[in-house]
Order: structure tokens, then sequence, then C-alpha cells
């Protein structure tokens, strides 16, 4: 009974950090200030406060119900007039497919040319999408797990960090007020019907267990997700954005790679750091350029591209699109297609031990 007692007692401390600081954040008027200030309320206090940081964690059965929720918001961004655009939104799918591969390829060989990696720790390392899946896989597959968990929470928290001070350079400080209004004004939990929180549990209970059924990837996610867009596209549900539960999205995924972050001994793992740092900037970097060029010859947004682009983790860039009122439903699409590529081409490229 002791791990249970510990792991719940951690999961109260990291989500009381979480929201202290989430709290703090919007005080300011920070960028996404809930997800920006659990992850760096956690990070701080676990990496200054050892004994917290032994037992700070978000535990599997809190992370996995929250991303059931986030793919049946997700969902609810796709209508009839969305699979109609999506039709002309083709161009920058292959786009971004192409720049994937490209981005990944650089990756690779920076750190199989210069830094002496293995080919598959390598490729684990450098995989643009599906982090989560891909930290837990990389157990099977090679001994130094722990690194590519490490490239994978420096290329996230990375674009976590910069993609909000992107907003407020381009879109200006009154973006980043607007941004924490919509969050404020979401309709909460005690203005929906009983129906309508039924339907939204029933989505996500109901798509996961599908998604399980016929062994698709990332099941948590793309279960719920997709059996929301049908039924979306179908008119048969009608879900708003809650305030709370995106909130609480924030919290638990800013606190859970806090929580990993604060665990990192940087003087063990000070040269994989800075491999890590140094391929993420690789990968950041040529997306965003790409970003920059592709801006300029087709109708689409700089901010849009780059949120459907970027390779900073499909809950976490879809979440950033959620708060800041761009087109989730283009976001997420690019970026649930990058997913199952990855997904479906892995085993290709991969041999499990």
């Amino acid at each position: 009974m002791a791990l249970p007692n510990k792991q719940i007692a951690g999961l109260i401390v990291t989500c009381g950090i979480a929201a202290a600081f989430g709290l703090l954040f919007k005080t300011f008027n920070a960028p996404a200030p809930f997800l920006l200030g659990s992850l760096f309320g956690v990070w701080l206090s676990g990496a200054m406060i050892k004994p917290l940081g032994q037992i700070m964690g978000i535990p599997r059965w809190i992370h996995v119900p929250v991303i059931l929720g986030l793919g049946v918001l997700m969902g609810g961004m796709f209508s009839p007039e969305v699979l109609e655009s999506a039709v002309s939104w083709i161009p920058t799918v292959l786009a971004m497919l192409v720049i994937t591969v490209i981005a990944t390829l650089t990756g690779f060989l920076f750190l199989v040319r210069f830094r002496g990696y293995d080919k598959t720790l390598a490729l684990l390392c450098c995989l643009p999408g599906g982090q989560a899946e891909i930290i837990l896989l990389s157990r099977d597959w090679v001994e130094k797990d722990y690194v590519v968990a490490l490239c994978h929470l420096v290329r996230v928290t990375t674009v976590l960090c910069l993609t909000p001070l992107i907003l407020l350079l381009v879109e200006g400080e009154e973006a980043v007020v607007v941004s924490n209004e919509v969050l404020s004004n979401m309709p909460g939990v005690s203005s929906l019907s009983l129906f309508t929180f039924l339907q939204f549990a029933g989505t996500a209970a109901a798509g996961y267990a599908t998604a399980k059924f016929i062994r698709l990837p990332i099941p948590h996610l793309l279960g719920p997700m997709l059996l929301s867009i049908l039924l979306h596209v179908s008119g048969y549900i009608e879900i708003p954005r809650i305030s709370e539960f995106v909130i609480a999205v924030q919290v638990v995924i800013g606190g859970a790679i806090g929580a990993r972050l604060a665990r990192v001994r940087v003087r063990e793992l000070a040269i994989y750091i800075l491999d890590a740092i140094a391929n993420a900037l690789i990968l950041i970097s040529i997306f965003v350029l790409a970003v920059y060029l592709l801006s300029r010859v087709m109708p689409f947004e700089f901010l849009d591209l780059l949120l459907a682009f970027i390779p900073g983790g499909i809950y976490e860039v879809t979440l950033l699109s959620l708060l800041f009122g761009f087109d989730v439903a283009y976001v997420s699409f690019h970026h649930a297609i990058r997913v199952l590529l990855v997904f479906f081409a892995l085993p290709l490229f991969v041999t499990r031990k």
C-alpha cells in the first residue's frame, strides 16, 4: 500500500505546485500561463527540493483520462465545413511530411556521424511525433532509453517555451491577453447539462475501447478524436471546450514534463543534454525556416503553419492552438497525419532487441 499512497501524495504535490504557479503566471498575464507555469514551477521545485523531486509526477491513470478528454475536444473542432476545407490542406500536409523526413534525416545524421550514436538510438531521438509512446517503446529497442526520453523532453519543452514567445513577438501583447480571455470565457462544468457530460465521457470511453480493439496507434488520443470527429461531423453531438478541463490538461501535461525534467541529473547527463539541445534546435530551425518560406507562397498564416508543422508533440501543440485561438482542426489534422505516418513506418526501420 506504500506505493499507491506515495503516488497519490506525489500527485497532490505536483498538481498543487502546478496550479499555484499557473495562477502566478496568469497574474502576470503570461502566455499559456497554466501550461508554462506548471512546467517551470514543478521543474524548479523538484530540482531545488530533492525530496519533492523524488515523489512528484503524474501517474498514467490520471494522464490517460486527460488525453482521452483532449481527444474528444480536438474532434469537436471538426465539422462538415472543415472536411470540405481538408482538400485545400493537401499541399501543406504533403509539405509537412516532406519537411518531417528532411528534419528527421538531418538530426539523425548529426547524432550518428558527429556524435557517434547508434543508428536505432539516433532515429528514436529524432522522430518528431508521439514522444510519450516512442519513449515507452524505446525500452524494448535500445539500452539508453533515458537518452531518447531526454531528447524528446528537451524538444517538447523548447517548443512549449518558444511558441508563446513567438506569438508575443508576431501578434503582440494584445494577442496574449486575448488568448487568456478566451480561456476564461470558455463554458464551465456548471453550465453543462448532464446529457452533455455523458456525451463527453461516453465518446472518450467508446473511442478508446474501439481503438484498442482495432489496435489503432495511440488509442487514448486517436480513438476518442476520430469518434468525436465522426459524431460532430454527423451532427449527433456538439461538445464545447470546457474551461476547467482545458486548465486541467495544462496542469497535467506541464506538471508531468516538469516532474520528469526535475529527475534528470544534469552532471551525469551533461553531454546528452547538449546533444538533445543541439538536436532540438536543428529540427525546430528546419521547420521554422520551411514554414516561413511556405507562408510567403501559400495562403496560410505563419502561426497556423508553424503550429501545424513544428515538432512539439501532438498533445502540447494542439493545446497551444486551442489556447491561442488558432485553427485547431487544421493543426491537429496535420499532427495526426504525421503521428500515424511515424507509427506505421517505425517498425520498418527499427528492429527489436
